[in-house]
């Protein structure tokens, strides 16, 4: 006997990133083709030879523009999260009285990373300022975006690399799936650190110029940083009350084949697996996919070990596919959920974005899409997250 289970409805989504605040500040960029990496302008960093993703406004800004008082004290990475969030739920027409029923699943992993290493001397010397230490973890970072809006039904966080947005989301759909809620906000949110980027730069993987995935030049990634979240719901309360589902999440996928601590397995194993439980999940076939929205970090190892995994799974199906972090940055720990925001503009939108890459690519059959495709029909789109230690996730939104 098969098992009947709720149509999983996206009803609101918010992003921002170094493409702007908001969809559709995000969706004139990509429109456009114009990127947001560029010279560092807001991290204070010595390594200023070094693109990057930012968010061109201070913390201070941020908190300004989101209400929050200068004796309050927060992270950028919770700021980020709150900007998001607020769009997220003004599209779903949602109001805080409506969180008491809903979950909220925050992905991070630098979380307070920031106020950190800025405060962490006067830390040592018991200084006042160690309450801004005390929201340096990851869970301390979704409990005070969660307490900005009242009482929610159930809060969780996930960190697990640079595929813990697409986690949270999963995490997500597994709960409406089994009925634990019937709504969830789900996404992540990262600021850029002196740390982060300087534990990517001693891996030796960022590149002095904008990256450049799937190329045969590529030279390594430039970091962002950003939010999105996604309001999923059981379709049946989404109709309820109104409100038209943008898409569906109907599959996913996670895998793990710890084949090293950074490095991603030459022949994708856990790409592979993960994209082949998330087409599982949908009940589709890889024909059936419309567009990929790659991990694509502009890594010498990640590129040609996502591009093996495409092969290998796909075939001769294998359809259209782009890295759109050369716009927005490798955002990390919020890449999965950016990228779902960048994957569902394109699925309302009717267009495939490029994958700004210049020359020659990886191999002869390596063939990502060079410009902007218009007048699209994109009916089931992937979007690949992968992570640390060979966390790997995949997520099929669809029209449907």
């Amino acid at each position: 006997m098969s098992v009947c289970f709720p149509r999983i409805a996206v009803t609101g989504m918010g992003i921002v990133s170094a493409l702007g605040r908001g969809k559709a500040a995000t969706l004139d960029s990509l429109l456009s083709s114009r990127s947001g990496v560029a010279p560092m302008s807001v991290l204070d960093s010595v390594h200023t030879d070094l693109p990057v993703g930012e968010v061109k406004e201070t913390t201070e800004a941020l908190a300004e523009a989101l209400g929050v008082s200068p004796s309050i004290p927060t992270t950028r990475s919770a700021l980020l999260g709150l900007m998001a969030i607020d769009e997220a739920l003004e599209q779903a027409a949602l109001s805080p009285i409506s969180l008491r029923e809903t979950a909220f699943v925050s992905a991070t992993t630098v979380g307070g990373m920031d106020q950190s290493e800025r405060y962490y001397l006067d830390f040592l010397t018991g200084d006042e300022r160690n309450d801004y230490i005390a929201l340096h973890d990851v869970g301390a970072c979704t409990d005070w975006m969660a307490s900005r809006y009242g009482p929610w039904g159930y809060v969780a966080s996930v960190s697990t690399a640079c595929s813990s947005a697409a986690n949270a989301i999963i995490h997500g759909a597994r709960l409406i799936a089994a009925g634990e809620c019937r709504r969830v906000i789900a996404g992540g949110t990262e600021c850029l650190t002196r740390f982060h980027l300087n534990g990517f730069n001693t891996l030796l993987i960022l590149d002095h110029r904008r990256s450049r995935p799937f190329s045969a030049s590529r030279a390594g990634l430039n970091l962002g940083e950003g939010a999105a979240f996604l309001v999923l719901e059981d379709e049946q309360i989404a109709l309820e009350r109104g409100q038209s589902p943008l898409a569906y999440v109907t599959g996913w996928g996670n895998a793990c084949d710890a084949y090293h601590q950074t490095a991603t397995s030459a022949d994708g194993e856990g790409p592979y697996l993960a994209m082949k439980q998330a087409l599982e999940r949908a009940r589709l076939l890889p024909s059936d996919i419309s567009y990929i929205n790659a991990h694509g970090t502009g890594t010498p190892d990640n590129d040609r070990s996502e591009f093996a995994a495409l092969q290998r799974l796909f075939g001769e199906s294998l359809p259209p596919f782009s890295s759109t972090k050369p716009f927005t940055g490798h955002t990390t720990s919020a890449s999965g959920s950016i990228e779902s925001v960048i994957c569902l503009l394109a699925m309302q939108h009717g267009f495939i974005p490029p994958n700004l890459s210049d020359g020659e690519m990886l191999s002869p059959s390596c063939h990502p899409v060079a410009e902007l495709q218009r007048r699209q029909t994109l009916r089931h789109v992937m979007c690949n997250s992968f992570g640390f230690g060979g966390n790997d996730s995949a997520l099929i939104f669809s029209f449907c």
